[in-house]
Parts: C-alpha cells; structure tokens; sequence
C-alpha cells in the first residue's frame, strides 16, 4: 500500500499496525523497559545480547525503520506526525548504542545493569507467587547474559566503566537475598525457589568481576569519548536535538555564569554576609541524624505536596501516595536518591517509591559525617522537590492519566523528565518555597551550578578532549564541590554523556514557557504546566514545535 493510493483509513490502520509492530521489536531487546513500564507479560524475560542476537535485532530495526519512513509525514495527521518521529527514534536510539557506541564492546555495565528484581520486590502488582516466578526466570538467565558479555567484551575498556561494574556488581548477591526474603514473605517454598535460582546466578556475577579485576583491569585504558560527530548524533537520536553542540555548550556555559552570579549575591546577603564557602558550610552542617534521614524525607513529602496545591502550581491528583524507603542496595554506587514511579501501563496503583540512600554503617565516621552533609536540610527538600513534589512522581502520575497514543505512553525522554525535575526546583523557589534568598535558595541555585557542570563537562569529556582531571576541577571551581563528589561527577560523565539532560531540559522548558505562557495559557502558570505534562514525554528538541502548534518531522 502507498500513501498516495491509501485512503485515510487504511493508511491509520497501516500505520497503527507498524507502531505495535516497533514496539513489540523494541522490547525484544529491552523487555526491563517494559517491565518498568507496567507491561507485565515482558516479566522475567531477558534480551539475547549474544552477537548473533543483536544483530538480527539491529537487521530487523532496520527494516521497521524502512516502513516508517514510507509513510510521508504530510500524509499523515498532525498527532501521527510526532508518533512516527518518536517511534523513528525508539529504534535509532538503541541502534546508536549497539552500532555507533558500540556498547556492548566496550561497557561491561551494560551487562551487570541488566538485572533488576526490584521490579517484582517494590510493588504488589501481582501475587507474590507470580512475581516470584519472574525473579526466578531472571536469575536463571543471568548466567548466559554474562556470557554474551565475556565473549564479546574486547579489551583494553574505559577504566571508570570497570570500576564502576565492580561496584554495582559486587551489589548485586545482596539484592538476590533481598529477592529470596521477599518471596519467602509469601511462602517457604517460594523463598525456597528463589534460594536454588541463586547460586548459578551468583557464580556466574563472581566469575565476571573476576575477570574484569584480574584481566580487563590490569590492561584498562582511559579512552572512552564519543568524539564530535557521535555525540551530535546521540543529541538526536535521544532528544530529536539538530542544534550544533557548540550552541548547546554556549547555552549551558550562560547557565552557569547566571547561576554562579546569584549565588554570590545570595551569600553577601546572607546574615551576617559571607564567602559562598562558609554559606555552604552552614547548610552542611544542619542535617539529620542517619536513624532520622528518612523520617525527615517523608515530613518534605508532606510539605512540598502541600505548597504544590497552596500555590496551584500544577494538578496534584487526588490519589497521589509516595512512600519513602532506603535504597536497594545494588543501586546505592549511582544513587543518593531516587523514584521509582507507577509505569503508564501499570494496574498496581499509583503509588510512588521515593528511594533514599542511607548511611553505610560499615563506613568511617567521617564518610558517614560526608554524606550527612550532602544530605542536609536545605538540599533534602530540594532533592525532594526534583523527586516527588512537583518533579518526577508528579509528572508520571500526568503521564499514566494522558490520553496518548501506543508511541508516546512508551517513549520516555530523559531531558523532558530529569527537565522537568530540575525545573520544577526553580519553580518551587520562584513560587516562595523558603522564601527568596535563604538557605532553600542557596541549595536549589548549588544543585543547578552542578547540572550546569555536567553538561559542561560532557560535552568537554566527549568532544573536547578532557580528562577526568580537568572535569573534576571543574566541579570544585564552577559547582564548589568537594574532591570525593566531584570525582564521582566527572567519572559519570565518562559513561553517561546524557547527564547533560538535566540542564538541557530545564533550559528547554523555560523557553517555550517564555514564548507560549501569555499567547496560549492567559499567563497562567497552572494551565501551562498541565498541558505540558499532558504531552507525555517528549524529546525536547520537539517542544518548541508542540507548544507552537506546529508540525514536526523527523
């Protein structure tokens, strides 16, 4: 059938086939994604991440990428043309990463990160003996995961890459005893059941990190950058983003200048005035106890939902519930907080799980004092208002009640999610949160000196020939960051360019606020937001076209 024969209703029947067939084709090889989504029949279900695998999905991306691109966007309606678009990117994106960043021959996280029972732990979506089913199906197929990755690893890999799959490897028997505890909440047996699935799991994660100690270690390189024409490409396979990346940096660096301006205004007004340093020191210094960390998280839930609705910022729907726990341990390495929100697709309920990372009772006195202080009062509420209040709980539960087509309930953009978030901190203190110029001023303007750095330091990492070194600096001067943070911020950046989403997005959503708030929504705050969550989760490169009103085009 060609577009120009097609009736309109075949060619939305056409079409409407193809988008099912995409996305049944993108979770053969990230069913974890539709797990998380709430697509509950992809439980327990691995990818093949053999080369042979891979590759016939790639040979079959291929060709649905074909059949989307026969569909001429001026044939299709306006909504359909963002469809094709997003859809056109759930396929390119991962293509990047198997052809272009050739992921699973130089990252050996992306074998490790593959298993999550966290899923089938956190919510009761299910019956505990179902759920127990999955974690076992996943422990069982953990082995051959592994074995992709030993066959098709190729030495010497990016040292940050290796260390950092050390540490969340070395995490993860304890979360399959985590596994085994929660199923045998339901049943002995079925604790039984998850007990035998463990040991091969466990072996074969033992004899991994044994090789990537004793072997890729030794013979590690400090090679890992994307260069110039990769990481233009990734701007648009994740975002839809054609803006040079030159222009990008020039909008990040403003950012920074802004930021770092305020900063020092807010501490020579502070009482009584100061260097930014003893600022941040007062700040750091007021934090709870480790035993009150997460109390203290759940009394900011209460206050940032209420200030929400007092200033009708946004629509707080009325079944919202957010419960505050610690941190599974195989994600604590990458996480000091977290959430972990009901899937568009999800039946379980609309709860939230606000993960904290608590202190480490092995740690030293002084690493327990450290992470305290990162946690104080002031950034604890900032960090809630990204997490929960307004920021990410908040936008899922818009985007589980949207009204979207099968493309846009499944595409999820980083920078319009971590945007949003890091926006929503704005917002809060533009709203009166703290009230202006104290310490909930001085925590958000700190927080987003470091988003700025990290979209600085990944275009510098990547395309600009820096070393961890330098990035590192770069925390401690621009963002003033201590030394163990800002290294952990820099070797990030090695592994995860797109941290750049945060300030990206942020920026992005304050421009079409700019354009479009009195033109289209009367000035009111309240109506732009809620539209602006109806969109779903848009790459950011397509925003300015959506508020407009105009058509977009891939």
């Amino acid at each position: 059938m060609t577009n120009d024969s097609a009736t309109a209703g075949e060619l939305s029947d056409e079409f409407t086939a193809v988008e099912q067939g995409v996305i049944d084709h993108l979770f053969q090889l990230q069913p974890q994604y539709a797990v998380f989504l709430g697509l509950h029949t992809y439980d327990g279900r691995l990818p093949d991440l053999s080369e042979a695998g891979t590759e016939s999905w790639a040979t079959g991306a291929d060709g649905w990428l074909r059949r989307l691109h026969a569909f001429a966007p001026d044939h299709l309606p306006k909504e359909r043309q963002l469809d094709r678009v997003l859809l056109q990117l759930l396929l390119e994106s991962p293509l990047f990463d198997l052809r272009d960043a050739f992921e699973l021959e130089h990252n050996p996280m992306a074998y490790v990160g593959t298993i999550s029972l966290t899923p089938y732990i956190a919510r009761d979506y299910a019956p505990i003996d179902q759920r127990t089913e999955a974690m076992v199906r996943v422990l069982e197929g953990f082995p051959a995961i592994l074995d992709a990755g030993r066959r098709r690893l190729k030495s010497p890999l990016p040292e940050p890459f290796l260390r950092l799959t050390l540490s969340i490897g070395g995490g993860l028997p304890e979360h399959f005893a985590e596994a085994e505890s929660a199923a045998a909440r339901g049943s002995a047996a079925l604790g039984a059941k998850v007990a035998a699935a463990r040991p091969s799991a466990e072996k074969a994660i033992h004899e991994f990190l044994a090789r990537v100690r004793d072997e890729y270690l030794p013979k590690a390189t400090r090679e890992f950058a994307l260069g110039l024409e990769r990481y233009q490409r990734l701007l648009w396979v994740r975002e839809g983003i054609r803006t040079p990346v030159v222009d990008i940096l020039a909008l990040g660096e403003r950012d920074l200048r802004r930021n770092q301006v305020r900063l020092e205004e807010l501490a020579q007004a502070a009482r009584p005035p100061g260097s930014i340093a003893a600022v941040l020191e007062r700040l750091f210094r007021d934090h709870a106890t480790a035993s009150g960390l997460l109390d203290q998280a759940r009394g900011l839930v209460d206050e940032t939902r209420s200030f929400v609705e007092h200033h009708q910022l946004v629509t707080v729907p009325s079944n919202a519930v957010c419960r505050v726990e610690e941190t599974p341990t195989y994600g604590r390495a990458l996480s000091t907080a977290s959430m972990n929100p009901p899937g568009p697709f999800d039946e379980g309920g609309d709860v939230g799980i606000y993960y904290i990372t608590p202190v480490d009772s092995t740690w030293t006195p002084e690493r327990q004092e450290e992470w305290l202080r990162s946690l104080n009062a002031a950034m604890l509420r900032n960090v809630t208002v990204h997490e929960v209040y307004p920021g990410h709980y908040l936008q899922f539960l818009h985007f589980r009640k949207t009204a979207g087509s099968l493309a846009r309930r499944v595409y999820l953009s980083s920078s319009f999610t971590e945007g949003w978030a890091h926006y929503a901190e704005q917002l809060a203190i533009e709203a009166g949160l703290g009230d202006r110029g104290t310490d909930a001023e001085v925590a958000q303007v700190h927080d987003a000196l470091l988003r700025d750095c990290r979209l600085i330091a990944s275009i510098g990492l990547h395309t600009r020939g820096w070393d961890l070194e330098r990035a590192t600096a770069l925390f401690q001067h621009e963002a003033h960051f201590e030394r163990l943070p800002a290294e952990r911020e820099a070797i990030r950046g090695t592994f995860n360019p797109e941290y750049f989403c945060y300030t990206l997005g942020k920026l992005t959503i304050l421009d079409v606020r700019t354009k479009y708030l009195e033109s289209r929504f009367g000035g009111s705050l309240k109506s732009f937001h809620d539209h602006l969550l109806s969109l779903g989760s848009p790459p950011v490169g397509l925003l300015d076209p959506l508020l407009g009103g105009r058509s977009v085009a891939g």
